[in-house]
């Protein structure tokens, strides 16, 4: 469903709090700020330690009236106690001045004793979100996602079946894209960073952001995925849509009301955006438009016969054969290889007929130009966690549902591991480790490298060895049928 699916989204985006390319506007320091002064430098662990949002609560539950009788609601109401200024609304509609902060010799908030602290950290917190709603509507450029999924270059980089079928399943790609802007928006506000007193603000951030895409992806729902689609515009458009209907959000949250089920409150909470630096633009665009290109490659990689297998000790010398040293990651002391089963596609009598293993069309194009910030390791890592979370069955609810889990209960942050994150990848894997106990005929060719000779055999239930999942797998690496894995059997190995 398109709301969970926007959940996934939404949890997946980072965004890195270095160098920021917009920043919160401050009037400048003066020699003469008053008390407000002394609170000046504040850091996020500031508002919990100082108990502000039991006191914005307070403030909240007994000014019910000045905020109803403020046309700014909730951010006029509080600008005109805190400051004087019932006109600082803090609305995105164009000013340059509506939500600035001038504080240095304010008379208002400095008169206000022991609530000019937490009265201050609410002013910062409030325009330091606006700053963040203002940013990440400018953050995501399309350059390098139409450079890498363009027309003329992704598609045929990245599927050379020789069945040239036209790829639908790309639509799945959509489905996915919620939960992309969903990591984008959480990293956009809160980093790399996995904290606790954050994660109420990060599932907002998630959260708020499903509504956004799901108004973008209506307007896009013509668009055909077909595998010459020019994929990376129409992904930009909806990236970009998504993000500037950020400025609803702002609005409805600063005037007081629920966005996505939630108020200012919880956005700010646990000192979020306290001393929110601005949101770092190129962080946002690297980490979503790798993020996009994964999913899309994905998408493709998964209509032919590409596949994971590994399990046993990094080294191999097992007796269930070697693989290939170039696609491999050693996790735990196990290893695991990257394949494609490529057929034959000219007649033959020859042991060629049963095709080979090799390097996936396109594999070599990562790490570089325009598929820089993918590697055939990403794909690895990103798959054997979604395989460990989901077997075969890891699609864009459990998708969206691990990245808001994440984000919300601080476990991770999706948006820093980029194409790595679970589920951006989602090749099947086979763990023969088993094997390696087991008496199956030709287990020693079980693995093999790549090479236009190389034919692994698979005699039995090779995938721990479980007759089940051997065919689970056999099925979703699209080899159904398939009879040359098992074509020099002495019996029929079952799948």
């Amino acid at each position: 469903m398109l709301s969970s699916l926007a959940l996934t989204a939404l949890a997946l985006l980072p965004a890195v709090q270095a160098a920021p390319s917009t920043s919160p506007r401050h009037a400048p320091l003066g020699k003469r700020c008053g008390t407000v002064s002394q609170y000046y430098n504040q850091q996020q662990s500031d508002w919990d330690k100082y108990n502000t949002g039991d006191w914005l609560n307070n403030w909240w539950n007994n000014n019910t009236d000045l905020v109803s009788g403020n046309s700014g609601g909730f951010a006029g109401a509080f600008g005109q106690w805190a400051m004087g200024n019932p006109d600082w609304t803090c609305r995105d509609d164009g000013s340059d001045s509506d939500c600035d902060l001038q504080l240095c010799d304010n008379r208002v908030l400095n008169d206000r004793g022991d609530d000019i602290r937490p009265a201050y950290y609410v002013l910062e917190s409030t325009n330091r979100l606006h700053s963040y709603f203002s940013g990440i509507g400018e953050s995501f450029t399309t350059t390098a996602l139409g450079a890498a999924l363009s027309k003329d270059s992704w598609a045929t980089t990245f599927y050379t079946d020789k069945d040239d079928k036209s790829v639908t399943a790309l639509k799945e790609v959509l489905t996915l894209v919620t939960t992309v802007v969903g990591i984008g928006a959480a990293f956009a506000g809160l980093g790399p960073a996995v904290a606790g007193a954050l994660a109420g603000a990060g599932s907002a951030l998630t959260s708020g952001s499903v509504t956004a895409t799901a108004n973008a992806l209506s307007s896009h729902s013509d668009d055909t995925f077909q595998k010459s689609a020019d994929l990376g515009g129409i992904l930009g458009n909806i990236v970009v849509d998504s993000m500037k209907s950020f400025t609803t959000a702002n609005n409805q949250l600063m005037s007081g009301q629920d966005y996505a089920n939630v108020d200012i409150r919880t956005y700010i909470g646990g000192g979020a955006f306290l001393a929110f630096p601005g949101v770092d633009k190129n962080s946002v665009t690297d980490a979503m438009t790798n993020m996009l290109i994964g999913i899309a490659i994905n998408q493709l990689y998964r209509q032919q016969k590409i596949f994971i297998m590994g399990g046993g000790a990094c080294g191999d010398n097992q007796g269930i054969g070697s693989g290939p040293q170039e696609s491999v990651v050693c996790r735990d002391g196990r290893a695991w290889y990257l394949y494609y089963w490529q057929e034959n596609d000219v007649v033959s009598t020859t042991s060629h007929q049963w095709g080979w293993v090799a390097t996936p069309p396109g594999l070599d194009s990562l790490g570089q130009n325009e598929y820089s910030g993918v590697s055939r390791e990403d794909i690895i890592n990103s798959s054997l966690d979604a395989w460990e979370v989901a077997g075969y069955n890891y699609d864009s609810d459990t998708a969206a549902s691990r990245a808001e889990d994440a984000i919300g209960n601080a476990w991770a942050s999706p948006g820093s591991k980029g194409a790595s994150w679970e589920g951006i990848f989602t090749i099947p894997v086979c763990d023969v480790g088993s094997a390696v106990d087991a008496d199956y005929q030709d287990k020693e060719y079980i693995l093999q490298p790549y090479g236009h000779d190389a034919r692994p055999v698979w005699c039995g239930p090779i995938c721990e060895g479980d007759q089940d999942k051997t065919q689970s797998f056999i099925k979703a690496a699209n080899m159904d049928g398939f009879q040359s894995p098992k074509h020099l059997c002495s019996s029929d190995p079952g799948y």
